[in-house]
C-alpha cells in the first residue's frame, strides 16, 4: 500500500543537496584544515534540517485489539548547543541539548471533515560519545532524554493538544571543513511512554485511563552544522589520514532502520483519504557501484538489493493482519564533494523497486502480495577508513507507485488505491578494489 508525499518532505532532498554544496563551498573559500590542527573539545552551536516519519500504536487494557500504527511524516528544523571533551586522543565524550519544531503529522480527510495530528515543538537532552575515524571526522553513538508537543486539529471544533517524554538512541558521522565548521548527517531513533490518558486530557470526562493507551516511536535524520569556538586553536589529534582515491569499483553492505507511510484513498466512502498507516522495522542491504573522482568532487552509479522487517500490524487478540515491506532493489546515482582529505558529502538519486505482502496469521496466511516502482532521493557522509574502506551514514526518502486494490477485491475501478513511501537510514561500510 502507498502514500503520496508532502511536498515539504519532497524537498528534503534539495535541501539537503544545497546544505552540502553550501558547505563545500565555505570548504574552498577557507584554509582546509591541517591533519593534526582540529581541536574537537569545546563548546559548540549548530542548526540543522531533517525529515522523519513517526508511528502511533492505538491499544487498550480493556479490549484486546491493537493496531500499529498509525504513520505520518514531515520534516523540521533544530538549533544546538553542546559541548564536547577529548578523553584521549581518538575518543570523546560531550552533553548536547537541541530544541526543534516541524510538521511530521498524519491526516484524515473525508468529505465534511478534517483532522490532523501533527508533532509542533520539543526538545532533547543528552550525552554522546565519538571516536575519530580520522583526525578531522568524528564517528559518534548518543542517546538522552526527549520531549514532543503534539497537537490535534480538526474542522468540527474539537482541538487539543498534547505532550509526551521518553528517550532517544542514535548515531551520526560529523566532519570538519574548516578552521571552525563542521557538518553532521545524523540519525535518532525515539520511543516516547505510554499516553493512557489521552481521552481525559481531551476532555472527555467518566473514562478509565487505560481505555485508549498511545505509544509513539520515531525515526529521523538531519544534516546540520556546527560551529565550534576555539577549534582553530589547534591541540587536536595527530594520527596518520589513510590515502584514499575514490576511483574505482567496490561492494559494500548496510544495515539500517526506518518507516513506511501509507496513503490510503476510498472514494466511494465520501472521498475518504487516510495518510496514513505507519510501520516500522530494520533491514539489511548489499551493493555494488563504480565511483570516479574528479578531483574536488566524485560521481557515480551503485545497484543494491536489500530485505526489510517493515510492518504495519493490525493485533485482534486471537490473530494479526500484516502489511510487510519484504525485499526491493535500487538503481541509483549519486554526485559528492570531498568536505576534507578523506571525507565525501553526497547526494543521490534514482529508481527504486518494492515487494509489499498483506496477509494474516493463520490460517489465513497470504491475501495480497505486489510490487511497484518508484524513487528515491537522499545524501549521505562516506568517510574512508583505510585504502580501500569506507563507512558511512546515509538517508533516504522513496515513494511508490499508486496500487489499485479494487479488482482484487471485486470492486469497480479506483475504489480503493494507496500509495507507499518510505524514510530510512542505512551504516554501511564499501570495499573499493584497486
Amino acid at each position: 500500500m502507498f502514500i503520496r508525499v508532502s511536498a515539504k518532505s519532497f524537498l528534503l532532498g534539495a535541501v539537503s543537496a544545497v546544505a552540502l554544496m553550501s558547505a563545500a563551498h565555505a570548504a574552498d573559500v577557507v584554509q582546509p584544515v591541517e591533519a593534526s590542527g582540529f581541536n574537537w573539545s569545546g563548546l559548540y552551536v549548530g542548526f540543522g534540517v531533517g525529515a522523519g516519519a513517526n508511528v502511533h500504536k492505538l491499544s487498550s487494557d480493556f479490549i484486546p485489539i491493537s493496531l500499529n500504527g498509525i504513520g505520518g511524516e514531515g520534516v523540521y528544523g533544530e538549533a544546538t548547543v553542546g559541548y564536547d571533551y577529548m578523553v584521549s586522543p581518538r575518543f570523546l565524550i560531550g552533553g548536547l541539548l537541541d530544541a526543534h519544531v516541524g510538521n511530521i503529522g498524519t491526516t484524515l480527510d473525508i468529505t465534511g471533515f478534517d483532522a490532523s495530528i501533527k508533532e509542533t515543538y520539543g526538545f532533547d537532552a543528552g550525552l554522546r560519545l565519538g571516536y575519530l575515524l580520522t583526525p578531522n571526522t568524528l564517528g559518534y553513538v548518543l542517546g538522552g532524554y526527549s520531549w514532543q508537543k503534539y497537537k490535534l486539529d480538526t474542522n468540527a471544533g474539537f482541538d487539543f493538544d498534547w505532550d509526551q517524554s521518553g528517550y532517544f538512541v542514535g548515531g551520526g558521522i560529523e566532519t570538519a571543513i574548516n578552521s571552525n565548521w563542521t557538518i553532521k548527517t545524523e540519525y535518532r531513533y525515539t520511543r516516547f511512554g505510554t499516553k493512557g490518558d489521552l481521552l481525559s486530557e481531551a476532555g472527555i470526562v467518566g473514562v478509565p485511563d487505560g481505555l485508549l493507551n498511545l505509544d509513539t516511536s520515531r525515526h529521523t535524520f538531519q544534516i546540520a552544522a556546527n560551529y565550534r569556538f576555539g577549534a582553530q586553536n589547534g591541540g587536536g589529534a595527530a594520527f596518520e589520514t589513510p590515502a584514499y582515491n575514490w576511483t574505482g569499483f567496490y561492494i559494500g553492505g548496510a544495515g539500517g532502520a526506518g518507516a513506511s507511510v501509507h496513503q490510503i484513498n476510498v472514494p466511494p466512502f465520501g472521498d475518504l483519504e487516510f495518510n496514513g498507516l505507519g510501520g516500522e522495522g530494520a533491514f539489511g542491504e548489499l551493493n555494488v557501484g563504480y565511483d570516479h573522482d574528479f578531483g574536488s568532487w566524485v560521481a557515480g552509479v551503485m545497484v543494491d538489493a536489500r530485505y526489510s522487517g517493515m510492518t504495519s500490524k493490525l493485533d485482534l487478540g486471537g490473530g494479526s493482519i500484516n502489511v510487510d515491506t519484504d525485499y526491493g532493489f535500487d538503481v541509483l546515482g549519486r554526485v559528492g564533494m570531498k568536505m576534507n582529505e578523506s571525507t565525501l558529502a553526497y547526494a543521490l538519486a534514482g529508481y527504486s523497486w518494492q515487494h509489499f505482502d498483506l496477509n494474516a496469521s493463520d490460517p489465513i496466511g497470504d491475501i495480497l502480495d505486489w510490487g511497484s516502482s518508484g524513487f528515491s532521493v537522499g545524501g549521505g557522509l562516506e568517510t574512508a577508513v583505510s585504502s580501500n574502506v569506507t563507512v558511512g551514514l546515509e538517508y533516504r526518502y522513496s515513494q511508490f507507485a499508486e496500487k489499485d486494490f479494487s479488482s482484487d477485491l471485486g470492486l469497480p475501478d479506483d475504489s480503493i488505491t494507496s500509495k507507499s513511501s518510505f524514510h530510512t537510514v542505512r551504516l554501511g561500510a564499501k570495499y573499493k578494489f584497486n
